[in-house]
């Protein structure tokens, strides 16, 4: 797993050419003991390959290049590929026309210079947290084979799975995804990758196919928060810059206590409070808060949230015409929507609007708040696809800490701060909307605090 500022550095020095990085990337997706053909729906060789020789021949002539420029990225497969069928990990989009151009952000992509290797298998249709497909294969979590583990075959985290598993096992540099309720931060912190969840409607969701458009983002999954800036900042259509590290003496960070931390593994507890005490050591101001209206947000979701009815909406005629080739998971959390009243929808709106009031003042006296992304290791996928209780009751918990932000409109990361060899677990930084650049510049601070501290944090 390496950097985009590494990559970026050996492909102005020589070291490699943006040719020779893709052809590393496509013989790791062609590998027939990899992933490959579980992480990728489509691979898109021939364009890549013209991709990575344009930038070569741009370094090559001196031309002054973006630092994705030549750079392998892949693609989740809900963004339009022009003349390709956006099929949302789905088989019911399969016969669908091919989209007529790119979606925007693919199209920044292109325009950054970055080299779209192809598009990433995901959860049907973004509708959970697990990356469990039964359409395409479920990628394999990378921890978990690298580890030996003897209980092989572990969730990758979603909707995202495609997306962090080809970065994970370097397929690609970075990973294009979409967060909802979480499924940019779920896959990072199962994964140990960083993922960043910007404010909703910081980067355009023009092409994308649609979940929930109250609460669809898009963001990025890489090794560093540099990364995740950078990306973030050429997806947003701004320069990119990546902002200067904040020092950590002083910071005000709010731990969140109470629900948040509620039922965590031994694992996530220990990892966990190892970040905390490496942050208050390096000189941040850390404070317990306890923000009762957090535990209350499911309950104002619990007939679907925003998602449901908005993707029910979507989704009405393709169930009536062909809901039995769905995921049988799937459908049913979207025909939640079905039920869902006018006066129920009107109401969840309101209530978030005021949850939203209240957790601006809560947030004031802080720069950011820590909590776990998610309370659990990575589950075996056999547990999971052979039981639709466990089924739920862990894509609950998988959603649970990463969605109230969705529903608050935040902005954060998810940080691996476990230690090597170790399964990887996420710190979550979070702070309300608007305020992407500098946690941006705030999480590089905290990054460097624990790899200094030996965490599992790529260079």
């Amino acid at each position: 797993m390496r950097s985009i500022a590494g990559v970026a550095a050996d492909l102005a020095a020589g070291r490699v050419s943006s040719r020779e990085l893709l052809e590393q990337a496509l013989a790791r997706i062609a590998d027939p003991s990899g992933e490959g053909s579980r992480v990728f729906t489509r691979v898109h060789a021939a364009s890549a390959r013209a991709a990575a020789d344009a930038a070569d021949a741009s370094r090559k002539a001196g031309v002054r290049l973006s630092p994705l420029a030549g750079v392998p990225v892949s693609v989740k497969d809900l963004f339009d590929l022009a003349g390709e069928t956006t099929t949302a990990g789905s088989r019911v989009l399969r016969q669908h026309p091919a989209a007529p151009a790119d979606a925007l952000a693919v199209q920044r992509l292109r325009a950054a210079g970055a080299v779209i290797v192809g598009s990433t298998n995901m959860t049907e249709f973004a509708y959970s947290g697990l990356g469990i497909n039964p359409h395409y294969g479920t990628p394999q979590n990378p921890w978990a084979r690298s580890a030996a583990d003897p209980l092989q075959g572990r969730i990758p985290g979603g909707s995202s799975s495609g997306a962090a598993v080809s970065v994970a096992d370097g397929m690609a540099v970075m990973g294009l995804g979409t967060d909802t309720g979480g499924s940019v931060r779920i896959p990072a912190a199962l994964c140990g990758l960083t993922g960043f969840k910007p404010t909703t409607g910081r980067i355009s969701t023009q092409g994308a196919l649609p979940l929930s458009f109250t609460l669809d983002s898009i963001g990025p999954l890489a090794a560093t928060v540099a990364c995740c800036a950078v990306s973030d900042r050429i997806l947003a259509g701004l320069a990119p810059d990546v902002p200067e590290a904040l020092p950590l003496q002083g910071l005000r960070l709010g731990v969140l206590r109470g629900y948040v931390q509620d039922g965590l593994d031994d694992a996530v507890g220990t990892a966990f409070g190892h970040a905390l005490s490496t942050l208050s050591a390096a000189g941040a101001q850390l404070r317990d808060v306890s923000f009762d209206e957090l535990k209350n947000i499911p309950t104002y979701t619990a007939k679907g949230h925003f998602s449901a009815p908005e993707c029910y909406q979507w989704h009405r005629q393709l169930l009536q015409d062909r809901q039995s080739e769905y995921d049988p998971r799937i459908a049913g959390r979207i025909l939640k929507g079905r039920d869902v009243m006018a006066w129920e929808y009107a109401e969840l709106i309101h209530l978030r609007q005021r949850a939203m009031q209240d957790a601006a003042r809560a947030f004031a006296p802080f720069d950011a708040w820590l909590l776990p992304s998610v309370p659990l290791i990575a589950p075996r996928i056999a547990e999971l696809d052979g039981s639709d209780e466990a089924y739920g009751k862990v894509n609950l918990a998988m959603l649970r800490n990463t969605s109230l932000f969705n529903f608050l409109d935040g902005c954060g990361l998810s940080l691996p701060c476990h230690k090597a060899g170790e399964a990887p677990v996420g710190l979550m930084v979070m702070a309300m909307g608007g305020h992407d650049d500098r946690m941006l510049a705030l999480g590089q601070g905290i990054e460097s605090a624990l790899r200094a501290a030996g965490c599992a944090v790529a260079v």
